[in-house]
């Protein structure tokens, strides 16, 4: 691409495999190359290190410019480039690493809730185990068959307001027993 332009008579052919033209590209362009990049990227280190891959990539590939000017221009896109795909790559790390640690939490919560169900669950089948026979009996057709005050109480060959009494007072036991005021059943 620069081996093709024909130098201005100010200026001299710069080859980057030539240690005087490689100092003088390098004197005339690290202080850009450091800022362009160091913009793009926000890590002094990195910012460094991909300056220096776009030196040697330039070293490496002996190029010639009829400029430390234009070697200067080639060098800025080329950092660029590597600075925007550095950052790219950095964020799809960084994405993934916050995505695991995510999972990783919602594991460790559902592993906590978990817990503290099977735990609530055993607190409430012990404490339900000492209820009176008949208050046991209403709850656990209210709470775990799911039947209406209605339909206990045709179960149970009691009234409806009956039932509702009795689910009352196996609350109110049960809330005692376990020592919380708002009993779920698990």
């Amino acid at each position: 691409m620069f081996n093709d332009r024909k130098p201005d008579s100010e200026n001299t052919i710069v080859r980057a495999s030539n240690e005087s033209d490689f100092k003088k590209i390098y004197d005339a362009t690290m202080q850009v190359l450091f800022k362009v990049s160091y913009r793009i990227v926000g890590d002094e280190e990195a910012a460094e290190d991909l300056v220096h891959d776009s030196l040697i990539k330039m070293h490496e590939k002996d190029l010639e410019f009829p400029s430390v000017d234009d070697a200067k221009y080639w060098l800025i896109r080329v950092v660029k480039n590597a600075s925007l795909n550095y950052a790219k790559r950095k964020g799809r790390e960084r994405r993934a690493y916050e995505k695991a640690l995510h999972e990783d939490r919602r594991q460790v919560d559902s592993g906590e809730t978990e817990y503290l169900k099977t735990d609530a669950q055993k607190r409430v089948l012990a404490a339900l185990e000492k209820l009176p026979q008949n208050l046991k009996m209403v709850l656990v057709l209210r709470e775990y068959a799911e039947l209406n005050y209605k339909e206990i109480g045709r179960v149970m060959g009691i009234t409806e307001g009956n039932v509702k009494v009795r689910v009352f007072r196996a609350r109110e036991q049960l809330s005692k027993l376990i020592g919380e005021e708002d009993v779920y059943l698990p």
